[in-house]
Formats: C-alpha cells, sequence, structure tokens
C-alpha cells in the first residue's frame, strides 16, 4: 500500500473539556488524536500546543509504528508539561514521514449526555 498522509497537520479547535457527569474513566471528557502511519518506517511525532496568551508548549513527543495506527488523549500528555484543562489550544503535529490524523472530543458536562464529535485534522505540509 502507499504511503498517505501529510508531514504536518493543524488542530486549530482543541478544548479539553472539564469535569464530567458520570464515574470515571467512562465519563471524563478528552480530546483524542489517532494517527495513521501505513508507510514502512515508523513516524516520530513532535507536537506543539499554542494557547490564547502563553507562548506555544512542547515538543510532546509520539513513535507510530510502521504500518500502526496510535489513539492518543491530549489528557495525557504530560511531558513537558501538562496540557491544560478547560482552554482553547490548537496544536501543530509534525511527523518525517506521511501520516493521517484525524480528532475527536468527548464531551460529559451536560448530565445524562455524551457528546462525542470527531473530525479529520487539517493537512498543512506535504
Amino acid at each position: 500500500m502507499a504511503q498517505l498522509g501529510a508531514r504536518v497537520w493543524v488542530v486549530p479547535g482543541g478544548h479539553i473539556p472539564f469535569g464530567g457527569s458520570g464515574p470515571e474513566p467512562e465519563f471524563t471528557g478528552f480530546d483524542q488524536l489517532s494517527v495513521l502511519n501505513t508507510g514502512d518506517a515508523e513516524a516520530e511525532l513532535t507536537l506543539f500546543f499554542y494557547y490564547e496568551d502563553t507562548e506555544p508548549v512542547g515538543p510532546y513527543r509520539l513513535v507510530v509504528g510502521a504500518r500502526r495506527v496510535r489513539h492518543v488523549r491530549v489528557n495525557d500528555l504530560i511531558d513537558p508539561e501538562a496540557v491544560r484543562l478547560d482552554r482553547p489550544y490548537g496544536c501543530v503535529l509534525r511527523s518525517p514521514v506521511p501520516v493521517v490524523v484525524q480528532f475527536l472530543r468527548q464531551d460529559t458536562r451536560i448530565p445524562g449526555t455524551v457528546a462525542l464529535t470527531g473530525t479529520l485534522a487539517h493537512p498543512a505540509g506535504e
């Protein structure tokens, strides 16, 4: 299979919902990145997070094996610092090899509901 995707991806509308309406972990709000690597080389990703009122934070580093998919909750990214909860952010993901990136959010702040939304991140480079 041909290698699919792009090397630079942008998620402009991140916002990890804070608080939930039920038991954890199934009712914990989160943002998630799903990264598909169809190529023959592993993808060593770097991510930078941009906020409204401070300098960008990063790099956060992740590896996605060759011909693999990896799902990463943004809430779990803590190095070099924890991604900030309940604050708007944008994320730029760079990879040395083409990958495909999907963005997903689960919001459980309204009692008795789980709002789940997903979209393809924006490919911004080759």
